[in-house]
């Protein structure tokens, strides 16, 4: 594990760290199963919202 010592000889211990990775764009497909999701998402709250105003 990396760690400094400081002056009053002191640890600082630190965590060691990931690697780093350039993230890709999601292809076409991811895309269009994102926007599936996000439509069945919003479906279902608007339905939970129906449902609470429709009983009240």
């Amino acid at each position: 594990m990396p760690y400094t010592q400081e002056e009053g000889g002191r640890l600082n211990n630190f965590a060691a760290e990931p690697k780093m990775y350039v993230a890709e764009p999601p292809s076409k497909k991811e895309q269009r199963n994102y926007i599936i999701a996000g439509a069945a998402a919003l479906a279902l709250v608007s339905g939970v919202i129906f449902i609470a105003f429709s009983i009240s």
